[in-house]
């Protein structure tokens, strides 16, 4: 990337629609040229566009699961498990006392304490030793998050049944947002 390459990034962190035009002016360049950058950017996988939901307005709730896995191959594993997860936001492989988090969402308490108790949870998986969460209390600087709105199917991606959960069935959890069960908001 060069300095052309950041100021049309940055513009396009800033309004995810900017005109083409004000683009090509802030770097110099025609709208074309400045549409053929992005399509470069885009084609070599540098950047992407993508909707974004606003967590406050929204009321999603966050949190932050840090995770001891035991091995390589367990952490494969969890991470092959969980990839189509909608409630997974992000999983971030580190060093340390805890070599796995992960940042997901619900809608309301008894959905995120759900995400880390049942059989859909990441603490209840093979390989895991060790497991806190921290709930997240505010967001800093930038509140649009790339919130998974998905496809509705019989079972969820992680292939657990959310119609016999039993505290999806006390009403205690909105469900899988992946799945015709789903009772939330998105």
């Amino acid at each position: 990337m060069d300095e052309r390459d950041r100021k049309i990034v940055a513009m396009l962190q800033r309004a995810a629609r900017p005109k083409l035009a004000e683009i090509g002016e802030a770097v110099g360049m025609s709208a074309m040229g400045a549409k053929k950058r992005i399509d470069r950017l885009e084609r070599e996988g540098i950047i992407r566009h993508t909707a974004l939901l606003n967590v406050e307005k929204t009321g999603i709730l966050l949190a932050l699961l840090a995770m001891e896995v035991e091995s390589s191959e367990a952490l494969e594993k969890l991470l092959k498990k969980f990839e189509r997860c909608p409630r997974i936001l992000k999983f971030f492989i580190t060093t340390g006392g805890y070599n796995l988090f992960a940042l997901i969402w619900a809608e309301d308490l008894h959905s995120l304490e759900s995400v880390t108790l049942e059989k859909c949870s990441l603490r209840s998986q093979p390989g895991i030793r060790r497991y806190e969460i921290y709930p997240v209390q505010e967001v800093h600087y930038d509140p649009y998050l790339e919130i998974r709105v998905a496809e509705k199917e019989d079972k969820a991606p992680c292939r657990v049944d959310c119609g016999s959960c039993s505290r999806y069935k006390a009403e205690r959890c909105l469900g899988c947002p992946a799945t015709q069960f789903y009772r939330g908001k998105l």
